[in-house]
């Protein structure tokens, strides 16, 4: 039993009928065990508790964990639609989806887009295991990047790492070697994801053992390595960029550096182009 006197000020402000002989470190009121938040030092009420969360300011991410962006990976589920829609059209007979849009170096001149339309292809052989796998991997990456960059610079990513890649088999593949498949991008965003990570401080060890058994892989005969290798170097080119341009104030300036590195790959695959047509002349 307590010595005190019961007062009104002993109890629960409230809860008139609880003697509680606790007070609210910010009123100063008297308030039972319900009633009670633990607060650095000592308790704070229901009414105080309310208002400091009201009162309390919101804080934006950091700028070192997230670059940009928000909400849901919308891009991510609809790159992931796209690809998995055209799949299953290309099992349709008489469409020859894969044959419209596969990429050749040796058709670049004739029909430039299908560097970009065999990203969304996939090999038949072996049914699904391709494109599952691309997806999967698509679905780990995708949504942790599109909500660090935001949409509009991820799908940049990964069209541009895409287009990389198709840069590295004009440049490195034999002529009539058709590929098909969005392993160019997704080590785009790979490489992406390591420059930025290594930049920011972050261990990369994970990363770069998955990097190192995906190069692996790539030397298995009937894999385009040359996608592999021109999707990473441009996914790098593309993370550093969004990494050292990460301030909004460098907002037109990581545009213009974007656009660059594209224009870059553009002029790449020109020059060889002409170079393959200079003996021809």
């Amino acid at each position: 039993m307590s010595d005190l006197p019961a007062s009104a000020a002993n109890f629960c402000y409230r809860h008139p009928g609880r003697q509680s002989f606790i007070l609210c470190q910010r009123c100063g009121r008297t308030i039972c065990a319900e009633c009670q938040t633990q607060a650095a030092v000592g308790v704070i009420c229901p009414e105080c508790m309310k208002l400091q969360r009201k009162n309390a300011p919101r804080i934006k991410p950091a700028v070192l964990t997230r670059l940009t962006g928000s909400g849901q990976p919308t891009v991510t589920y609809a790159l992931i639609a796209i690809t998995v829609l055209v799949f299953i059209l290309q099992w349709i007979p008489g469409l020859g989806i894969t044959q419209r849009f596969a990429y050749a170096p040796a058709l670049t001149l004739i029909e430039p887009w299908r560097m970009l339309t065999s990203v969304f292809l996939h090999s038949q052989g072996g049914l699904p295991f391709h494109v599952l796998l691309n997806m999967y991997v698509l679905w780990i990456f995708g949504p942790m990047l599109e909500g660090m960059f935001g949409r509009g610079r991820f799908l940049a990513l990964y069209l541009i790492s895409g287009f990389a890649g198709s840069i590295g088999v004009l440049l490195l593949a034999a002529p009539y070697t058709y590929v098909v498949g969005a392993s160019g991008a997704l080590f785009g965003l790979m490489g992406a994801f390591l420059v930025i990570q290594r930049g920011l401080g972050g261990n990369s060890k994970q990363l770069l053992v998955l990097l190192g058994i995906n190069v692996v892989v790539s030397f298995i005969p009937g894999i385009a390595w040359q996608a592999h290798f021109g999707g990473i170097i441009g996914g790098a080119l593309i993370g550093f960029v969004l990494m050292r341009t990460r301030r909004p104030a460098q907002k037109g300036l990581q545009i213009v550096l974007i656009a660059g590195v594209a224009a870059l790959l553009v002029v790449i695959g020109v020059l060889k182009i002409v170079s393959l047509l200079a003996p021809i002349s």
